[in-house]
């Protein structure tokens, strides 16, 4: 019923800067938080950024003051700036919406959580 779609990932070099883009789109009536998490090789997910449909924003530690998320919800799309880009910050990133969707024929609604494929974030000089 959702599919998540980000683009923006790239190789960048360090002190650099990178903006991500995350698109919703389906049968969907509201987004109640859009989420960036990222997961780098041989480590956990991690999560970086999240924003409510009130804006209220949240960062991991390790990304705070550097990176902002913001959402433009007329188009169900989630952005993160990223700034001052550092080797650690190299992982996939990837888009996480709640989502309040409508059924196929529009009678019912459901309540989801889903993921976007990904895109790659290298930093290297």
């Amino acid at each position: 019923q959702v599919q998540l779609v980000e683009s923006g990932g790239g190789l960048v070099k360090p002190g650099g800067s990178l903006t991500l883009s995350c698109a919703a789109s389906g049968r969907i009536f509201s987004i109640y938080v859009m989420a960036w998490h990222r997961q780098a090789p041989g480590k956990q997910r991690e999560l970086v950024a999240t924003i409510t449909s009130d804006g209220t924003t949240n960062y991991g530690d390790s990304v705070k003051g550097r990176f902002t998320i913001s959402r433009d919800s007329a188009k169900n799309t989630v952005y993160l700036q990223m700034n001052g880009l550092k080797p650690e910050d190299t992982a996939v990133y990837s888009c996480n919406a709640d989502v309040g969707y409508y059924s196929a024929n529009y009678n019912l609604r459901g309540r989801g959580n889903y993921w976007g494929q990904g895109t790659q974030v290298t930093v290297s000089s």
